[in-house]
């Protein structure tokens, strides 16, 4: 900058001790900045350079210096049932059909509401974001309080315009569902933060017809499908029976197998599968903790990256997890793909990062605004304390973040440059009122129960 040029008034600067980019340009990167900051103005990432130099050319209306601190992506949660943060624990240590029939879905039926949906989400999103996650991929009931509520709070979202064949609280059927889910996305066209995505909930709940449907027009208008498919071998012992099809073939011949999929779970899979998968540009959500919880399996993950398929990372709902955490399944994705190939090198900290963050937006088709940190993308940022002794010494920050460091060390989270965690505490949510309304929703679900 020319001596007589004054600096630029900018909003936030942000001085880390590591800046981790994640990716640039789309191509990955396991590099760490040291002595570098990222400048925010109206919400964009307006630069990134060495200290001296953003010091020289900028002022900022915030100035913060993360001493000690790795700042990374914000996490992209790919797979969510968000309002089921009220049945955490409700029916543990059950296997997924059992547990679904005799305890989820009757609860469900009886209980699940407007006012269970929007409670549970507040839950749901504090949690979230006290854990560094910006962004979540969203398959449940009641999505216009799911939209609703993310756009109160000002949370990244992609919403689950869900599909059955059969009734439930939010649609008659097929047509009602398609129909409701289009409109609400029409309704939101306008929000930054919200975006869409069918939800068919899985190959044994929903028919050919409706997914023919779905498929056509997601293609015509490249909408996500977020879908369970291939979560246990019973899923695809029944398909074989029913259809002497596996449910990805079927899914192929319906047209269902472009890059707009969101492969959900994916533990029963054949190397042509692998390989199918890979030239049709399937992303694939990867939910280690659920998938270990329910004893459904496990995904060959490494495989899948060395086809070259897209993995991203999901928690899954509370019921079935118990936590929203991504630190916890970024941990559990690394440690659980080396144990299923017996190789140490394989789902390395830096590719599980990647997945958490870089690959769950290109997934949701939003890797050209978040997902890396990168001069014109929205500054969707998380700060991780590592001067703790849990995380001392740091040789290399992104194995301390994968392999020891906690969602407790979460210090800031920025959503669309918007501060919504400042010094481990969030910014627009009362704690002390989310745990009197758990409380609340406790009780009343406990008193029918017993």
């Amino acid at each position: 900058m020319d001596s007589t040029q004054q600096p630029s008034l900018v909003d936030t600067i942000i001085s880390p001790e590591w800046l981790i980019p994640v990716s640039i340009n789309g191509q990955k990167l396991d590099k760490t900045l040291v002595n570098h900051s990222v400048v925010i103005d109206k919400g964009t990432i307006l630069d990134i350079a060495p200290n001296h130099e953003i010091q020289q050319n900028y002022q900022a209306k915030e100035h913060i210096n993360l001493i000690g601190q790795a700042l990374i992506p914000g996490l992209v949660n790919c797979h969510t049932h968000a309002a089921m943060s009220l049945f955490k624990g409700l029916a543990d240590d059950l296997p997924l059909m059992l547990w679904l029939q005799n305890h989820i879905w009757p609860a469900e039926q009886q209980w699940v509401n407007d006012q269970f949906c929007a409670a549970g989400l507040q839950l749901a999103m504090a949690e979230m974001l006290k854990s560094g996650t910006t962004c979540f991929n969203d398959m449940y009931f009641q999505p216009h309080i799911t939209a609703k509520t993310a756009k109160k709070y000002g949370m990244r979202a992609t919403i689950g315009m869900l599909m059955f064949d059969f009734p439930s609280v939010w649609g008659s059927g097929p047509e009602e569902y398609l129909h409701k889910g289009l409109q609400l996305r029409d309704d939101y066209k306008h929000n930054d933060l919200i975006n869409f995505a069918f939800a068919p909930h899985a190959p044994y709940t929903v028919s050919d017809a409706p997914l023919k449907k779905i498929a056509t027009i997601s293609n015509e208008l490249a909408i996500p499908v977020h879908m369970h498919i291939h979560e246990t071998a019973q899923e695809v012992k029944d398909a074989l029976k029913a259809t002497g099809k596996r449910p990805l073939q079927r899914l192929q011949e319906l047209d269902l197998l472009t890059p707009n999929l969101i492969a959900v779970h994916m533990t029963q899979l054949q190397r042509t599968e692998i390989e199918l998968l890979a030239r049709n540009g399937v992303s694939i959500a990867h939910c280690p903790q659920s998938n270990m919880k329910l004893a459904s399996g496990i995904s060959p993950i490494q495989e899948l990256l060395t086809a070259g398929v897209n993995i991203a990372i999901g928690t899954d709902g509370n019921a079935s997890n118990n936590d929203l955490d991504m630190f916890g399944e970024m941990e559990s994705a690394a440690m659980l793909g080396k144990v299923f190939c017996g190789s140490a090198q394989a789902c390395s900290a830096y590719e599980m990062l990647f997945a958490a963050t870089m690959g769950g937006a290109k997934a949701l088709a939003q890797d050209e605004l978040i997902g890396s940190i990168e001069i014109g993308k929205a500054a969707d940022l998380t700060a991780i304390n590592l001067n703790t002794i849990s995380s001392q010494p740091v040789y290399d920050p992104i194995s301390q973040i994968v392999y020891t460091a906690g969602r407790e060390q979460v210090s800031y989270v920025w959503i669309n440059g918007q501060l919504k965690v400042r010094e481990y505490q969030l910014v627009d949510f009362d704690e002390n009122e989310l745990l009197a309304s758990a409380k609340h929703w406790q009780q009343k679900i406990s008193h029918s129960i017993n």
